[in-house]
């Protein structure tokens, strides 16, 4: 995740602290060091809406064998142990979870930061409320269009509207909320006007992620956007998040799945602003790019353990069996072992990139789905040769 606010304005927002921190890239377990990572729990399979880029492939049925309400407190309780800063509760659609709520506020109570990734859909009056009452720390809200183009996405007549009122229903009660945006080739063109959308709508923060192939998105490899038009796209989101600032709106905005964002960022202002990206130049060191198995963790509905929510694929070791803290330092999975020292196992463009120590290889589900390989290039990085420092095939001095 770049938060696009930090390094252009130097803005600081609660995930700054986490992911600019000076023992972050440090870290081998965790967001920082002695803390473990954010983990998303996928609490429940089940979704109200059926959307085509889906990681998680749900629909709008019960799904045997989910964590009970019981089993999820105790998993909680390894959380807390384990130290870790956030949970993210998704899905599915965590809002579909009768208990969703019980588990937050037990989550707020064991020390650990609760935020929710939802549709938005099921947010009435009374939902947001109870999520302001009981401490939830941030709810993103996904759209993936304007109007009928959300609705196609998401496979619901109505859901634009449904989930735009869910954002002002927390907006009303005060629960900080934003804006999840998945780019893709089918929406690309409205990316101007989600940004218009958010500032018509005073909404305080948006996420625009980039595509992965996983899940239902797996069949999406061709439906991605070009590299030119990703490089277009940024140009557009910083153009945006300085006039936001220059005019005095407070807005974070993110980019989540390409640590090239950072790198593009870093050269942009090199350009235009040398002073300021000598500061980005430290804050992307700092982060240490790409952390997936290391900072950021995910929970299936089924209690197993996976390097992130987009390799459900790798699962290294289920919370009904051993402690989550305990699966996630056990670096016997061969998977997980290389995570957290991936360096000498990437190949191809990403093991030859001088910027190798601020993106850390960027995506390995994407150059999994592409190649076959989890360790070769990610597909999606869209810096150009001459700007990762190949010549004829060769690498230059790898920058500090």
């Amino acid at each position: 995740m770049i938060s696009v606010t930090k390094l252009l304005c130097d803005s600081h927002y609660f995930g700054d602290s986490l992911r600019y921190h000076h023992s972050s890239s440090q870290s081998r377990h965790g967001t920082t060091s002695g803390s473990g990572p954010v983990v998303v729990w996928n609490c429940t399979r089940t979704c109200n809406l059926h959307c085509i880029h889906c990681y998680s492939d749900s629909e709008a049925k019960k799904y045997a064998g989910e964590l009970s309400t019981e089993e999820a407190k105790a998993f909680i309780d390894d959380l807390a142990a384990f130290k870790v800063p956030v949970i993210l509760f998704s899905g599915g659609e965590p809002l579909t979870r009768p208990d969703l709520l019980d588990l937050a506020a037990y989550a707020g109570k064991k020390g650990i930061r609760s935020t929710i990734s939802t549709n938005g859909t099921l947010i009435t009056p009374q939902v947001a409320r109870e999520l302001k009452e009981i401490g939830v720390g941030y709810v993103g809200i996904s759209l993936d269009g304007i109007g009928e183009n959300n609705d196609r996405f998401r496979g619901r007549k109505g859901a634009f509207e449904l989930a735009l009122r869910g954002i002002h229903n927390c907006l009303e009660v005060g629960q900080r909320v934003g804006l999840r945006f998945t780019i893709n080739r089918h929406n690309y063109a409205e990316l101007g006007a989600i940004l218009d959308l958010v500032e018509a709508e005073g909404i305080p923060r948006v996420c625009f992620y980039h595509l992965v192939y996983s899940g239902r998105g797996s069949a999406m490899v061709r439906e991605d956007i070009s590299h030119a038009e990703t490089r277009a796209a940024l140009d557009l989101i910083m153009e945006r998040t300085l006039d936001f600032h220059r005019r005095g709106l407070e807005k974070e905005i993110l980019t989540v799945d390409n640590h090239a964002d950072g790198v593009y960022t870093y050269l942009k202002l090199s350009r235009e602003n040398p002073a300021r990206a000598s500061q980005v130049l430290e804050l992307l060191r700092a982060n240490g790019g790409n952390r997936t198995g290391i900072a950021i963790a995910e929970v299936d509905w089924y209690g197993n353990v996976h390097p992130d929510q987009f390799t459900q694929n790798h699962t290294l070791g289920n919370v009904r069996e051993r402690p989550f803290g305990e699966i996630w330092t056990d670096t016997t999975h061969p998977i997980l072992a290389g995570l957290k020292d991936r360096k000498p196992l990437l190949k191809g463009r990403c093991r030859l990139c001088q910027w190798l120590d601020l993106c850390n290889g960027n995506f390995r589900a994407r150059a999994e789905a592409v190649s076959g390989d989890f360790w070769e290039s990610d597909p999606a990085c869209y810096l150009t040769d001459a700007e990762i420092g190949l010549e004829g095939g060769e690498s230059r001095a790898v920058s500090g």
